[in-house]
């Protein structure tokens, strides 16, 4: 088995999880989202620091925090994230789990319209006109629903943002992660405490319950080390290509096994947005066979390509 197809099955492992974790947060909907949200924390911090530890590697974890810039980045990066984190739990607990995979497929795009304007990437027509066909599909939703899609709009916004500071850290994806998480842990773990002293908390009520909550966890770690692997052995546009199939999930989840309402303005924006991510999708694929194919003509001329 090649090293690209062992990054794209952790690609599609990744995707399965995270497209499915819907399920589990489903199954914990007697339990308020902040304190869901508290338990992933700490049980994520747990797992990454025992990972890391066996790895030798924690010490990694101080480059976060290396310099003044490097901490603000790691805390905003962890806002970002616990924002996102949040309000998908609440999403899916307040039966808005279409709109959480809606968030998740204009995501990739609002990305490409940060990396415009922060980094001057240039997109090419393809790209920008399904850019405009998400503007007409968010659109057309709100229209046809009285208001604009929040949820989705404010999900495909916090990890487009969270994606963009990541961008400038110099750290790995699960070391960052693991600072994230640690910035925050202390914070979770006293809101327990006070949940636990006024008698609110659900933890050790039921041995589902808490079984459920300790597997936040390695829920979240899990996932990301698969797409972490896959980044260094597939291609990006493999990557973004099968990262669809975790909005895909959601959205399956949603209309059927949660029977969410699903209209004819949900059709026409979904219809517009898959529209949209095709045309991107091809963009990307071009990019990187033209690129790909100028490496090989450098090789052969001996030249370099930057």
């Amino acid at each position: 088995m090649t090293a690209s197809t062992k990054g794209i099955l952790a690609m599609i492992g990744s995707c399965i999880i995270w497209g499915l974790s819907s399920l589990i947060y489903k199954k914990l909907s007697n339990v308020p989202a902040i304190e869901i949200l508290a338990h992933r924390t700490v049980w994520s911090f747990v797992f990454f620091v025992i990972l890391l530890g066996a790895q030798g590697r924690l010490r990694e974890v101080r480059g976060s925090f290396s310099d003044r810039r490097s901490t603000c980045l790691t805390v905003l990066a962890a806002l970002m994230i616990l924002a996102n984190w949040f309000l998908f739990i609440w999403s899916i607990e307040t039966e808005r789990a279409t709109q959480a995979s809606l968030g998740y497929y204009i995501y990739p795009l609002v990305s490409v319209v940060l990396g415009w304007f922060f980094f001057g990437e240039r997109l090419g027509c393809l790209q920008w006109t399904a850019i405009t066909l998400v503007a007409v599909a968010v659109s057309a939703l709100t229209y046809g629903l009285g208001g604009a899609p929040w949820v989705s709009l404010t999900l495909a916004g916090t990890f487009a943002i969270y994606g963009l500071l990541k961008k400038q850290l110099s750290v790995g994806p699960v070391v960052s992660v693991t600072s994230e998480v640690t910035m925050v842990a202390p914070f979770a773990v006293i809101f327990l405490l006070l949940t636990w002293h006024n008698g609110e908390a659900t933890f050790g009520q039921d041995l589902v319950t808490t079984g459920l909550l300790i597997f936040a966890g390695p829920l979240t770690a899990v996932p990301l080390i698969l797409f972490s692997f896959a980044a260094r052995r597939a291609s990006m546009a493999t990557i973004g290509l099968v990262g669809y199939l975790n909005p895909t999930l959601q959205f399956l989840c949603a209309v059927v096994v949660f029977a969410e309402p699903f209209s004819s303005w949900h059709i026409v924006a979904f219809a517009i947005i898959w529209t949209a991510l095709a045309l991107y999708s091809i963009a990307v694929w071009s990019q990187e066979k033209a690129s790909c194919k100028a490496s090989v003509a450098a090789a052969a001329s001996g030249t370099t390509v930057i």
